[in-house]
C-alpha cells in the first residue's frame, strides 16, 4: 500500500469518530504515523487532507452503490452502515463542521452529494423505465434521512427507510 493511501486510511478512521475540528494535526500525524511535514508536502493543509479524505470515501462509497433497483440501494445503505458505522454522514459533518469556509471540502460534499442524486435518478429510470425526478427527489431524502437517523438509532433505520422506499416505488409504478 503506498504512503498516501495509508495516511488516508488512518486520518478517515479518526476524523470520522472525533470531527475534523477536534482532531488536531498532532493527531492525525500520530494516527497516520507520519509528521506533519509529509502530511503537508502530500496535502497541502489540513483541508486539503480533509478533502482528499473525502474524496476516497466517496471512491469506496459509489463502489457500494452499483446495484439495478431501489431495494438494492437501500440494503447496500445497510450494508455500508453495518460496517463502515452509524456516525452520519462524514460529508455533511464536514461541511457543517467547517461552516462552508473551506472550497475544498465543499467541493468535495457538492461532488459527493450530485453523484448521489444523479445515481439514485439513475437507479429510477432503470427499475421504471422512465425518469421520475420526484421519486428520486424523495428517495433522496429518504436515504440521507436514514443515514442521519442511524447515528442514533443504528441500522435499524435504514430498514425502515428501505420499506418506506418500496412503499414509494410500488406507488409511483401504479
Amino acid at each position: 500500500m503506498d504512503l498516501r493511501k495509508t495516511i488516508l486510511e488512518a486520518v478517515e478512521a479518526q476524523v470520522d469518530r472525533n470531527g475534523f475540528m477536534a482532531s488536531g494535526m498532532d493527531r492525525l500525524t500520530a494516527a497516520a504515523g507520519v509528521s506533519s511535514r509529509t502530511l503537508y508536502k502530500h496535502f497541502g493543509s489540513k483541508a486539503g487532507l480533509m478533502a482528499a479524505v473525502l474524496d476516497e470515501r466517496d471512491r469506496r462509497f459509489r463502489s457500494c452503490l452499483d446495484v439495478p433497483t431501489v431495494d438494492a440501494l437501500f440494503a447496500a445503505l445497510e450494508d455500508w452502515i453495518r460496517t463502515e458505522g452509524a456516525r452520519g454522514c462524514l460529508f455533511l459533518r464536514a461541511l457543517g463542521e467547517t461552516g462552508g469556509d473551506r472550497p475544498e471540502i465543499v467541493a468535495a460534499v457538492q461532488r459527493q452529494k450530485a453523484f448521489l442524486r444523479e445515481r439514485i435518478g439513475d437507479i429510477v429510470r432503470g427499475q421504471l423505465d422512465e425518469p421520475q425526478e420526484n421519486l428520486a427527489n424523495q428517495l433522496l431524502v429518504l436515504f440521507e434521512g436514514a443515514t442521519a437517523a442511524a447515528a442514533y438509532r443504528g441500522p435499524e433505520a435504514t430498514s425502515a427507510a428501505r420499506e418506506a422506499a418500496d412503499i414509494l416505488v410500488s406507488n409511483a409504478s401504479k
